[in-house]
């Protein structure tokens, strides 16, 4: 176990976590096992079943940064739909513009004054000028990537390792020892990923340079800090490198905005400057209701307009019937508009630094070999005494058992966590005592666990 709890504490204090949660959540209980008789796993997606605890909590109202399950607790909601709900559930301005557009219809196959709003606001958040609209951030990142082989002749993408861009096939892959294998737990893969994907750990620059001088790649897709298997910063100067060198090997770079949206209003790539061929994004972006979009170059658009048979546009493997309907592009434009604002997103950050400030004065207290990493308004704490500096540091700092422990732990005192990591994210809806509460619950944590060490 990397952390120097005892592994019988820990096994211990979730005995009585476990109870205590199943006690106080029968009506969950109930509606789990109703559910089950037409929901395979009693869920609607098979992952939520991932919730510690012997059965998910039942959900019965979100509203701002709190939510209501079924059995009446309220929790401080710091998961916020792992991103989805970054605008804080329901957010005002974005509910009425689209309870007006649900009377002037929903989705006609037909553009619409939004889709220019939403379109105008992108381009000018993330710098690349050109957008299209999906319903997912996959569906964003499948686009582009086809688009990118497409137009540059070549089969193969670039990936960091242990990344995560959704349900992309290519992206399902990982390094094992220095030979690239499917990720465990990868369902169904149509072909070897070796056959479609290269990987290079961040901030390695000179395994990236040694894939990409194979000449097979046609586009680098990343996130510019890694997020989903914790959070791992880039080293600086690492993206002015991948820059540089995907230009140098005649490759479309595409940054991955879905998580790291987190840094400010034109996410990672706003906030330092970053000169993406393509961007993609989704979750939060029109305030919950489904939406992604992927936004590119002038130059990358002159070369797809340039191989594009409009005659079977609606049959390539890009589109969606409901891709870019007038609710999404409603709730779009105003949720950029009007919710995910410049002053939303200061006040979002200086939460995150509370965040952290508390987890780290936590860790400090109890002798804690952990540490807490912030990336804007998202912050996480890891169970190793320094920060991963790549995705296979922060794979082998996991601890499965603490990690679910401190899940339950959590929710039994009113709090909710992104699930998988002891990550949280800040909304315009959260308030310092959301975080404070976290901050006590946690610190109540470290003593349990650290007592009579």
């Amino acid at each position: 176990m990397p952390s120097r709890i005892a592994p019988e504490r820990v096994a211990e204090l979730f005995a009585i976590e476990r109870e205590r949660f199943a006690d106080s959540h029968p009506v969950s209980r109930q509606m789990h096992e109703e559910a089950a008789a037409s929901m395979l796993s009693g869920v609607p997606m098979n992952w939520m079943t991932r919730w510690p605890g012997d059965f998910p909590v039942f959900i019965s109202e979100a509203k701002g940064a709190d939510i209501v399950c079924v059995d009446g607790h309220q929790y401080a909601d710091l998961c916020l739909g792992d991103t989805g709900a970054m605008t804080g559930h329901s957010p005002p301005a974005t509910t009425a513009a689209v309870q007006r557009q649900l009377d002037h219809g929903i989705t006609t196959m037909l553009p619409s004054e939004a889709g220019t709003r939403a379109s105008r606001e992108l381009a000018r958040r993330f710098g690349v000028p050109l957008w299209q609209f999906t319903l997912t951030a996959t569906d964003a990142n499948r686009f582009s990537i086809r688009l990118a082989r497409q137009i540059t002749g070549r089969h193969k993408i670039l990936v960091h390792n242990w990344c995560y861009h959704g349900s992309v096939d290519e992206t399902f892959a990982t390094l094992v020892d220095g030979e690239v294998k499917p990720r465990f737990g990868s369902i169904g893969p149509p072909v070897p990923v070796s056959e479609t994907t290269r990987i290079a750990e961040v901030n390695d620059l000179e395994g990236l340079e040694r894939e990409l001088a194979n000449g097979d790649v046609a586009c680098v897709l990343v996130e510019p800090a890694l997020t989903n298997i914790g959070i791992v910063l880039p080293e600086p100067g690492y993206h002015d490198e991948l820059r540089r060198i995907t230009r140098e090997h005649d490759v479309l770079l595409i940054i991955d905005e879905t998580h790291t949206f987190c840094c400010g209003p034109g996410g990672y790539t706003g906030a330092h400057g970053l000169e993406p061929d393509l961007v993609t994004i989704g979750k939060p972006i029109a305030g919950g209701v489904p939406a992604g979009a992927y936004g590119m170059s002038d130059a990358v658009a002159e070369r797809v307009l340039e191989q594009t048979i409009w005659d079977a546009a609606d049959v390539g493997g890009i589109g969606g019937t409901l891709a870019g309907n007038l609710l999404s592009l409603t709730a779009i434009a105003t949720t950029l508009e009007e919710v995910l604002t410049d002053e939303a997103f200061n006040r979002m950050i200086e939460l995150g630094e509370r965040f952290e400030n508390g987890v780290a004065d936590v860790i400090r207290e109890f002798d804690l070999p952990w540490t807490v990493t912030r990336l804007g308004c998202r912050a996480e704490y890891m169970f190793s005494p320094t920060p991963p500096r790549n995705g296979s540091e922060a794979a082998a700092a996991f601890d499965h058992d603490l990690d679910a422990l401190l899940h339950l732990y959590m929710l039994n005192r009113g709090v909710l966590m992104t699930p998988f990591h002891m990550m949280a994210l800040m909304s315009p809806a959260t308030t310092a005592s959301h975080v404070d509460r976290h901050t006590e619950a946690l610190a109540e944590a470290a003593a349990d666990l650290t007592a009579g060490s």
